[in-house]
């Protein structure tokens, strides 16, 4: 205080004025008092010269309270109103009729330039005396806490209030309403969908605050809420001589993908997409615009008469009764497709008049697929008409009946015998599904596959999608099926090896498999044997290798079930029962030609020589014996 008095001499001394105010108009009333004591008695001049009191205990107390009484009692973090007694380029000086005047920085009132003398402003009390015994007060805070009670208030009595619009944020406004930033809706701005949020921005408008979020001190107003009070009254006069059937004029007041809002002069009613035109579209702009007046038809309400559903379509001819009369079953007709599923295709023939292309019939073949294989949304298509209700509205088309069916001339084009080249379609385990044409289908017998290969699964021998050749053995015209083979496009082998894979004949083969009960064997020209364990053991004892190659012996050839049984371990064991029957032969032969020479020469003999010759005998049987 004492700076700013150096810096502005006449500001301070109009404020030492002001601030003494309160002193002075005490001082009046001390005057009174003594003038009125004068009146009784003559004022002792002598006691205060002497600096003695001239009034009783009583008599100061009194003049005391009397002087309290003229000012305000205050505390800290109040919130009161103050008069502005002094500007400074930096403070405001306020009194707010305590014993000294508060200081409120000049930054606090930028928003209002207009500031003056002897205006009244709310202040809170920060401190009652600073370190320079000067009282500190804040008037932003005092306008926050002003403002929050106000606008508690508001919501509390339902009150109207003012509020200027500061700018746009996600979703809504910003609204200033009594210093407070306040949020306000799209979807409360008005009644009707706004479709421009910036030609609010800066003007001041009426609301009513609807919602108060006290933990994070939200705010949140409407001023729709104000429109719809208006708009009740008036809606429940319209809704009140609402009918089914009845036309009505409309505004468009909003497109979704769904369906048309339209604003009947202050209710809203629906028209389902599905009501806005006979025929099918994506979307409802394709029919309508925002803003266009169209006339539509009520289709009902509910009993509260809140929804109401319109329709635009109903009040044209249904395309069905204007359909050509002469049209029947076993016609061609052209057609978009306007919608696809996986069971079929919906074609439009006219503007609302559709008829169903079922998968099945789409094409001659017995696979069948997903109508998208077939067609798309947008083709143009020819159909022949299969069924057709005009009482139920319904239409059943097909497109393979446009072709010639392929079983009807299948005893020529595929007789029996015939060859083709098959497209793999299925697997089953016991064959393969193969389709020859567009609808000729037909079997091939796991049996059927290969003359020579062992197959367990048709997939070890061909592929779903692969081409593969057929011959036909046998056709089932009422199941629509054939009987097909491949491996009867060759000769049957077996009739060759039966010449070559005789009985004991020996041929070069390779361990292609390893089991328990034996092994498979590779044999020339593609052909495999089978071994058991027992005939799998080699010379030197030891047991085959799997991939070893060694040469086996044919014990069996049967041609009927194509099984051909070999055997390693019998070429070597024929070979040495070979041997030692050759030399059971040759010792045999020696044998009975010793006994002739005996018998010969017996005769001849002596006596020691019948010795000798019992002696030789009985050594050759004893060497026979050996031998065996």
């Amino acid at each position: 205080m004492v700076e700013e008095k150096a810096e502005a001499p006449v500001e301070e001394t109009a404020a030492d004025e002001k601030v003494d105010a309160p002193k002075a108009e005490a001082k009046k009333e001390e005057k009174t008092v003594e003038t009125t004591a004068e009146a009784d008695t003559d004022f002792d001049w002598d006691s205060l010269e002497e600096g003695r009191d001239a009034y009783s205990k009583k008599e100061r107390g009194s003049l005391e309270n009397l002087y309290n009484d003229t000012l305000n009692t205050v505390t800290e973090k109040e919130v009161l109103e103050g008069t502005v007694i002094s500007l400074t380029k930096r403070e405001v000086v306020v009194d707010i009729g305590y014993k000294s005047d508060g200081i409120v920085s000049l930054n606090e009132f930028r928003y209002n330039p207009e500031l003056k003398v002897g205006d009244k402003v709310d202040v809170y009390i920060e401190s009652l005396e600073d370190k320079k015994g000067q009282m500190i007060l804040s008037h932003k805070k005092a306008r926050a806490t002003r403002s929050w009670e106000r606008v508690n208030e508001s919501l509390e009595n339902d009150e109207i209030i003012k509020g200027y619009i500061k700018c746009r944020t996600k979703g809504g406004m910003i609204v200033d309403v009594f210093g407070i930033e306040a949020f306000l809706p799209g979807s409360q701005i008005d009644v009707k969908p706004i479709r421009d949020y910036d030609i609010y921005v800066g003007k001041s408008m009426e609301f009513k605050v609807v919602k108060i979020n006290h933990e994070y001190r939200n705010v949140v107003v409407s001023h729709k809420a104000l429109i719809e009070a208006e708009l009740e009254q008036q809606k429940k006069e319209i809704i009140a001589k609402l009918e089914k059937g009845q036309v009505l004029e409309g505004t468009v007041k909003n497109v979704t993908s769904y369906g048309v809002f339209m604003d009947l002069g202050g209710v809203d009613g629906l028209i389902h997409i599905t009501d806005l035109s006979w025929g099918r579209i994506s979307h409802p702009s394709e029919i309508v615009e925002l803003d266009q007046k169209l006339n539509v038809v009520i289709l009902d309400f509910d009993d509260d008469k809140k929804r109401i559903a319109l329709g635009l379509k109903q009040l044209t001819p249904h395309p069905w009764d204007n359909l050509d009369s002469e049209l029947k079953v076993g016609d061609k007709v052209k057609g978009k497709v306007v919608v696809i599923a996986d069971y079929g295709a919906f074609v439009e023939i006219a503007p609302g008049v559709e008829g169903l292309i079922h998968v099945s019939e789409m094409s001659w073949s017995q696979h069948l697929r997903s109508a998208q294989d077939f067609l798309s949304v947008g083709d143009e298509v020819e159909a022949a008409i299969l069924t057709l209700d005009r009482d139920e509205r319904k239409m059943s088309l097909g497109i393979k009946q446009l072709k010639e069916d392929p079983w009807s001339k299948i005893d020529t084009e595929y007789a029996v015998g015939s060859k083709h080249a098959a497209k793999v379609r299925n697997f089953t385990n016991f064959g393969v599904f193969v389709e020859i044409t567009e609808g000729v289908d037909g079997l091939i017998h796991i049996s059927d596959l290969s003359w020579t290969k062992k197959i367990k699964h048709p997939s070890e021998f061909t592929a779903i999608g692969e081409e593969i050749e057929v011959v036909v053995l046998d056709i089932d015209k009422d199941n629509r099926r054939l009987s097909l083979g491949h491996k009867q496009l060759e000769e049957n082998p077996w009739d060759v090896f039966e010449t070559i894979f005789t009985a004991d004949s020996i041929h070069e083969g390779t361990v292609v498999e390893l089991l328990d009960k034996g092994a498979v064997i590779a044999l020339p020209y593609g052909v495999e044997g089978f071994a058991t364990p027992r005939h799998l053991v080699k010379e030197d004892g030891t047991s085959v290798k799997q991939d070893e190659k060694l040469d086996f012996k044919v014990i069996e050839f049967n041609k009927s079930a194509k099984r051909i049984i070999v055997s390693h371990s019998r070429i070597f064991e024929d070979v040495k029962r070979a041997a030692e029957g050759e030399q059971r032969k040759a010792q045999k032969g020696n044998t009975k030609r010793a006994m002739k020479s005996v018998s010969e020469n017996v005769e001849k003999t002596t006596l020691g020589d019948v010795s000798d010759l019992a002696a030789l005998k009985k050594q050759m049987e004893k060497d026979e014996k050996k031998d065996k």
